[in-house]
C-alpha cells in the first residue's frame, strides 16, 4: 500500500462508502498507478487497435488514422470527462448502476446496470476471441492449428477461466498484472512504432491526410460491404478509435478497492485515455506509413495487420512482437474480467440479478474478491461465445450480430447517467462535487458533447454489416420496458437512501467483521 496513504485518508474513504450504506468488504489496496492502469489495459491498444485495424485502412485509408483516430478519441474521451465528474463525488464499485440510481430514479439505474453488464461480458468474449483471432493469425499456421469452433470455444474457455483463477486470489495479484501490463503496453507499442518506421520502404508522411473510399471494392468490402460516399466511410473510420478507446469504466468499478478512491479513480479514466490515445496514433500511424501502399492494404480487410508485417518486418523481431503483443491482450482480458465481476457484484449486493444475488454479492474472507461473481462473468462471456458462435441468422453468424450492439450498450450505459448529471448538478440529488472537479458549467458543456457523441455512435454502430444492431437495441430497451413493469418495478429496490443508509449501520459493521476487516 502507499506510504502516503494516512488513517486519515483510509477513515476518509470508508467513511464515504458506509455514506452510500456498503461496507468495505472488499480490499482497498490499489494505488492511483494501478486504478489507471486496470483501465489502460481494458482499452489495450495492441488489442483493438490491431485487431479492428481493417475498419480505418479498408475504409477511408491513412485519412482514417492519421485524422480519424485522434477525432475518435476525442469522441470517446468526453464521456470519460464527465464520468470522471461523477466518480469523484460518488466513489462505488458498479459505479454506473449507482450514479443511474442516485442522479435518477430505480428504473434509470436498473437500466444502466442491464446495459453495462450486457456490454462488458459480451466485450469480455469479444477481447478474447479477438485475442484468439491474433493467436492463430501470429502462430496458427506454425502449430498446424485451424480456425474451428471447437477451437475456438477450448481456447475462449482456457484463457478466461486463468483470468477468473487470479482474479480469485485477491485484487493484489490481479493489480501487480494490470501494473506490469501498463508498463508493457507502452513499451510494446514504442517498439512496434520503431520497427515500422525501421521497416518501410519509404516514409509517405501525406497517407496520413490522404482520403480514400474503399468501402464495398475487393478485399475491403469484407469489413464494409456496402459502398458509401467519401464523408460516411471517414465517419465509419471512428468506430476503431471509439471501439478501441473504451472500458475505461474499470477505474470506477474498482473504486472499492482504491485508495483515495475520489481522487485516484476520475484520474485514472481521463488519463488512461489519454495515453492510450497518443501512444495508438503514434503507433498506428507509424504501422501504415510502413505499409507497402494503402490499395493493397485495403484489400486485406481484416488481415491487414498480419499482412503488414509479413511484408516488411524481420521473421525474428516480428514473431518476438507478436509474442509481447499477445500477453497484453491476454492481460487485457484479465482486467475485463475484474470489471465484470465488480459490476456484477455491486448490482447483486443490492439484489438487483433476479436469481443468485446474495451468492453473487458474497466476498471471500480469505482472498477478499466477489468469487460467485468472477466465475459468473467468466463462464457468462464462454457460453456467450459458444452458442451464438454456433448460431447463424440469415447467414451471419449470431456472435457478429450481438458483438456489434455490444459498444453501443456500453455507452448508452455511460449516457444514461451523465444525461441524468446535466439535469441534477448542483441540485438535491447531486448537490456537492467531488476533489476532482472541472465545474458546473463545464460538466454540462461536456455532457451535452458526449449526448451528441453517443447519437454518431449509435448512428455508425448500425451502418452494415452491423445493421441488425439497430432491432437488437431498440428490442432489448423494449423488453426491459415490459421487464421492468411486470416484474422488476415491484421487486427491485435499488440502492439504499435516506434513513435505509443509518438503519444498515449493525449490518455493515458485520459484514466488515466477516471477511477480516479492520475497524
Amino acid at each position: 500500500m502507499a506510504s502516503d496513504y494516512s488513517d486519515k485518508d483510509r477513515h476518509d474513504d470508508v467513511s464515504v462508502l458506509h455514506g452510500m450504506g456498503y461496507a468495505q468488504e472488499l480490499q482497498r489496496s490499489m494505488s492511483k498507478f494501478s486504478n489507471f492502469a486496470i483501465s489502460f489495459s481494458i482499452i489495450c491498444i495492441l488489442s483493438g487497435g490491431i485487431n479492428s485495424l481493417g475498419q480505418a485502412t479498408s475504409g477511408a485509408g491513412g485519412a482514417a488514422i492519421g485524422i480519424g483516430w485522434p477525432l475518435g478519441v476525442v469522441i470517446s474521451g468526453v464521456f470519460a470527462l464527465a464520468l470522471a465528474q461523477i466518480s469523484s463525488a460518488y466513489p462505488t464499485a458498479g459505479g454506473l448502476y449507482h450514479w443511474g440510481s442516485i442522479l435518477g430514479n430505480r428504473f434509470t439505474g436498473w437500466l444502466s446496470a442491464w446495459l453495462n453488464l450486457l456490454g462488458l461480458v459480451t466485450v469480455l468474449g469479444a477481447i478474447n476471441v479477438g485475442t484468439y483471432y491474433f493467436f492463430m493469425g501470429a502462430f496458427g499456421a506454425n502449430m498446424g492449428l485451424e480456425d474451428t469452433l471447437t477451437n475456438r470455444v477450448i481456447f475462449m474457455a482456457l484463457i478466461t477461466g486463468i483470468q477468473a483463477l487470479i482474479n480469485h486470489m485477491g485484487i493484489k495479484l490481479t493489480a501487480r498484472l494490470t501494473d506490469f501490463s501498463g508498463y508493457l503496453i507502452f513499451a510494446t507499442a514504442i517498439l512496434l512504432t520503431i520497427v515500422c518506421l525501421a521497416s518501410a520502404s519509404s516514409l509517405e508522411f501525406s497517407r496520413l491526410w490522404t482520403f480514400a473510399n474503399y468501402t464495398g471494392t475487393e478485399g475491403a468490402s469484407g469489413v464494409w460491404p456496402v459502398a458509401v460516399g467519401g464523408l460516411m466511410a471517414f465517419l465509419l473510420g471512428l468506430l476503431l478509435p471509439v471501439y478501441t478507446i473504451t472500458g475505461y469504466d474499470a477505474s470506477a468499478h474498482t473504486s472499492e478497492e482504491t485508495i483515495k478512491a475520489a481522487h485516484s479513480v476520475p484520474s485514472g479514466m481521463v488519463h488512461s485515455v489519454i495515453w492510450s490515445g497518443l501512444f495508438g496514433w503514434v503507433m498506428l500511424c507509424a504501422f501504415v506509413l510502413m505499409l507497402p501502399n494503402m490499395d493493397d492494404a485495403a484489400k486485406q480487410g481484416w488481415n491487414v495487420f498480419f499482412w503488414g508485417m509479413d511484408a516488411q518486418v524481420n521473421p525474428t523481431i516480428k514473431q518476438v512482437l507478436y509474442v509481447l503483443i499477445f500477453v497484453c491482450q491476454f492481460l487485457c482480458g484479465l482486467a475485463t474480467v475484474t470489471s465484470v465481476s465488480r459490476m456484477l457484484f455491486a448490482f447483486s449486493r443490492d439484489d438487483g440479478m433476479p436469481v443468485g444475488s446474495k451468492a453473487l454479492a458474497t466476498v471471500s474472507p480469505k482472498y477478499r474478491t466477489p468469487v460467485a461473481s468472477i466465475w459468473t462473468g467468466a463462464v457468462l462471456a464462454t457460453l456467450f461465445v459458444w452458442l451464438t458462435s454456433a448460431i447463424t441468422i440469415s447467414g451471419t453468424p449470431a456472435y457478429s450480430i450481438v458483438v456489434s450492439c455490444t459498444v453501443i450498450f456500453l455507452f448508452l450505459s455511460f449516457a444514461l447517467p451523465i444525461a441524468l448529471g446535466l439535469f441534477t448538478i448542483g441540485g438535491p440529488k447531486w448537490p456537492t462535487m467531488g476533489p476532482w472537479n472541472m465545474g458546473v458549467g463545464t460538466y454540462k458543456l461536456v455532457a451535452v458533447l458526449s449526448i451528441l457523441s453517443m447519437a454518431l455512435i449509435f448512428f455508425l454502430g448500425i451502418q452494415p454489416p452491423n445493421d441488425w444492431a439497430l432491432e437488437i437495441t431498440v428490442g432489448f430497451v423494449v423488453l426491459a420496458l415490459v421487464i421492468w413493469v411486470l416484474v422488476e418495478n415491484r421487486r427491485f429496490k435499488g440502492p439504499p437512501i435516506g434513513d435505509e443508509i443509518a438503519a444498515r449501520k449493525a449490518a455493515i459493521a458485520a459484514a466488515e467483521a466477516a471477511v477480516g476487516e479492520k475497524g
